[in-house]
């Protein structure tokens, strides 16, 4: 993989339609806005591959784009060649984890994976990104608050 003297960040949900797609676009964004753009390489990937190909979830494209961002990625599986890949693998919760975990070729790869809410100050209360998909539109708000609030300290902490 190219732009080795980049941090290279993987964000992980199951789909790859709702949570990580939606990481991925905030954390671009972000960087882009304080012209981090050359020191971020930023991706993302599901668990669970039956929506390969999808763009993410329209429900989460709208809530996203009411705060600026366009979500443009197309959802691919998690795959074991993504340990070599990326310096950071970011999970959105437990069963993400584990599911990742698993793929490790060794165990020493799982020092490269992370818990999103490791990163989120202001929603102590979580312990996860909760999913979206059976929620209403407070869902997809709340875990765009949730994600604002952790890419930005994500980027603090890089910088």
């Amino acid at each position: 993989m190219e732009n080795v003297d980049k941090t290279r960040i993987l964000f992980v949900c199951l789909g790859n339609i709702c949570r990580s797609p939606a990481a991925n676009g905030v954390m671009e964004q972000m960087v882009g806005e304080q012209g981090l753009q050359d020191k971020f390489l930023i991706d993302s990937a599901g668990t669970y591959g039956g929506h390969a190909g999808e763009l993410p979830d329209p429900r989460m494209r709208v809530a996203a784009s009411r705060r600026g961002y366009n979500l443009t990625h197309r959802s691919r599986k998690f795959r074991e060649q993504d340990f070599h890949d990326f310096d950071m693998i970011i999970v959105m919760d437990g069963s993400n984890y584990e599911n990742v975990a698993r793929l490790a070729p060794e165990r020493k790869y799982l020092d490269k994976v992370y818990r999103f809410v490791e990163f989120s100050k202001n929603h102590p209360n979580w312990s996860y990104v909760p999913d979206p998909y059976y929620e209403g539109h407070e869902g997809f708000e709340l875990v765009l608050d949730i994600l604002e609030d952790g890419c930005a300290e994500l980027i603090n902490r890089l910088k």
